[in-house]
């Protein structure tokens, strides 16, 4: 498994970009902000409204994410180009590592309060979708991070991420 390069400890994690697709397979369209709904999603996507894939599966997430660096190092290492939201993640990160946020909450922008529920693995609907054979291999590990709505609201491209503490150790 390939890593990633590390985030830039200086900078603040933040929401780089948000993607919406109204049908499954369908093409994403980048959008500049987006209602989170607990329980249902990102207002006019795939899966808020039922029409996603994945949609018949358990209902433990709402939304997935996916690190800007990932899509970056897949480029330059491995002569994968997305294009943007290519990816079929919602929302895509800068400066934040999803992996460990399994089991913890975090705020996207001041509204948006979510928990991660489990990696978002590659799998072979990614590679059929986007005609690209390989990425469960190279993105193994890498591939994100789906995560349930705990608080709905408004999250913006730019908003800043922040971890909640939980309440052990609040």
């Amino acid at each position: 498994m390939t890593t990633s390069p590390d985030p830039d400890p200086h900078s603040t994690p933040r929401v780089d970009a948000i993607h919406l697709a109204d049908t499954a397979r369908g093409p994403v369209h980048p959008v500049p902000q987006a209602t989170a709904i607990p329980g249902r999603g990102l207002l006019g996507d795939r899966y808020e409204c039922g029409a996603g894939t994945f949609s018949d599966w358990p209902k433990d997430h709402e939304l997935t994410l996916v690190e800007a660096e990932v899509i970056e190092d897949l480029a330059r290492t491995h002569g994968v180009h997305f294009a943007p939201g290519e990816h079929r993640r919602n929302v895509t990160t800068r400066n934040l590592r999803l992996n460990g946020l399994v089991g913890r909450r975090f705020r996207l922008g001041p509204d948006v309060e979510c928990e991660g529920t489990r990696l978002c693995e590659p799998c072979d609907h990614l590679e059929a979708v986007t005609a690209r054979p390989n990425l469960c291999r190279i993105m193994a590990g890498r591939g994100g991070l789906r995560a349930r709505i705990v608080s709905g609201g408004t999250v913006r491209v730019g908003d800043e991420i922040v971890l909640v503490p939980s309440p052990a150790l609040a």
